[in-house]
């Protein structure tokens, strides 16, 4: 415990000297940080091997590139993203200066995710070090080699005191979320999501959680087989299906069932060719904990496609299952793995009924040629975020937001969205100590005329491009006579 409140002193020590609040020292630190990512790739791409059987491009693309885009966008956007933001202001404020600030919350806790060690660490960690905070790294124990890896690369780039890294198991993260953060953001799971929340709530600590969940995906029956199979096939089987926003199930007409597993195995095929395990594009199971809980659930499952293991490799191929029943294990829980099962449904109707019976995803994927129907699966639903006709990728759009709702987590960060998660926005109005019979209303003693000045300065609308801010003034210089008057 000691040695926590350590780290956290010194952070805090840190953060209180004032050195991360300039924007110059900020993009310098981002500038150090892609510098890292940059200089140390083949390490980084050794790690995401070691840990997940990632080959090299596909490690890049799914770990590396997210990074260096997310670094180029905030150091480029940095200095308007954190430019007070002038509001609108009313008769009694108009020779006022009005804005929101935006200042850093102080010292936050970035809690990483193991299947994806290094970017769902470092996203975070930008947006933290772009708003101006002293930041506590601790990433996932279970991707030991990344942990270790990053662990020792962060302090050989930034400033050591203030952004620290902490390695361990469930101990240590227990000690560190004992003592006092201004934010703290953690990817995983919902169990221990209640954890992170209980623990920070002795502090009143707010918190930013990505908790994942079962993202369907509904198929439609008018629509392009081929092609939403293809994408669906991509995202569920990437990482070996260890990703928070795969499609975790399937939703479709039973006329259609047999052409979706037909269209996924010709996709799989094209994918990974006649030997999937043998493949360079297909990962495994993180560790033999994970893989015989994701064998436990194809325990009584009709298997149409798939189901081969190796538990020496944590290898689980591709698995397609069908005709679901509702209530089996495998619906149960988030799959975090190669499974895929087919819930058959009558219609539109029964889908969304089925999604809204159950807890609020962190995704949900819709496929159609009719976006009308699209849209109306998304009025008539709630999750995280959306695709429609794809999958995951509104992830990798950084003018949206990425977070879930209810059980699948709560605020959300990427681009801006994690400038403003690790931001506080401050209401600034600064006025002068002029024009004091103005004031004259607000004083006592009260009076039916002065609430009726009141509502007239408060209440009243009027449009700017029609009598201009001259006019406005000149009304306000107006009433402001009249109060005197009155008074």
């Amino acid at each position: 415990m000691e040695r926590m409140q350590q780290i956290v002193g010194r952070a805090r020590a840190a953060f209180n000297s004032g050195r991360s609040r300039p924007l110059e020292f900020r993009i310098q630190q981002l500038k150090a940080l892609e510098r890292m990512v940059q200089e140390k790739e083949k390490d980084i791409l050794a790690a995401l091997k070691a840990d997940l059987n990632k080959c090299g491009h596909n490690a890049y693309s799914h770990e590396i590139l997210g990074v260096l885009g997310e670094l180029a966008l905030t150091m480029e956007k940095l200095p308007s993203w954190a430019a007070p933001q002038p509001v609108k202001k009313n008769l009694l404020t108009m020779r006022d200066e009005a804005y929101i600030g935006y200042e850093p919350l102080g010292v936050v806790l970035v809690i990483g995710a193991w299947n994806y060690p290094f970017v769902l660490v470092m996203q975070p960690l930008i947006g933290a070090i772009a708003a101006g905070n002293a930041v506590v790294v601790k990433p996932s124990e279970v991707s030991e080699n990344t942990a270790r890896l990053v662990a020792e690369l962060l302090p050989q780039y930034l400033d050591k005191d203030l952004y620290p890294v902490v390695t361990g198991g469930v101990p240590e993260t227990t000690e560190l979320l004992a003592q006092r953060f201004d934010h703290i953001l953690y990817t995983g799971n919902t169990a221990v999501g209640k954890i992170v929340m209980a623990a920070a709530a002795k502090h009143l600590t707010p918190v930013t959680l990505e908790l994942g969940g079962k993202s369907p995906c509904y198929i439609d029956k008018d629509c392009d087989l081929a092609v939403a199979c293809r994408r669906i096939t991509w995202g569920k089987y990437m990482n070996c299906g260890q990703t928070c926003i795969a499609p975790d199930y399937i939703l479709c007409d039973p006329s259609i069932q047999s052409k979706v597993v037909e269209n996924i195995k010709t996709t799989l095929k094209e994918f990974y060719g006649e030997d999937v395990k043998s493949s360079p594009d297909y990962e495994r199971i993180i560790n033999k904990r994970h893989f015989k809980r994701v064998l436990g659930l194809l325990e009584g499952q009709k298997i149409a496609h798939g189901g081969e293991t190796d538990e020496a490799s944590c290898f689980i191929a591709p698995t397609i299952l069908t005709d679901v029943s509702p209530e089996s294990k495998v619906m149960e829980e988030e799959i975090f793995g190669p499974v895929l099962p087919i819930v058959t449904v009558k219609s539109v109707e029964e889908a969304i009924e089925f999604i809204n019976r159950r807890e609020k995803p962190l995704a949900l994927y819709v496929f159609s040629n009719n976006k009308q129907l699209i849209k109306r699966v998304i009025s008539e639903t709630s999750s995280g975020g959306v695709t429609g006709n794809d999958v995951i990728m509104h992830f990798f759009l950084s003018t949206l937001p990425f977070g879930g709702v209810g059980h699948s987590g709560m605020g959300a960060y990427h681009g801006r969205h994690s400038f403003e998660t690790f931001s506080h926005r401050r209401a600034c109005l600064i006025k002068d100590l002029k024009m004091e019979s103005t004031n004259k209303m607000r004083y006592p003693p009260g009076s039916q005329k002065k609430v009726d000045w009141a509502k007239f300065f408060l209440l009243k609308r009027f449009n700017k491009a029609r009598i201009g801010l001259f006019v406005l003034a000149l009304l306000g210089v107006v009433a402001a006579v009249m109060i005197k008057v009155v008074n």
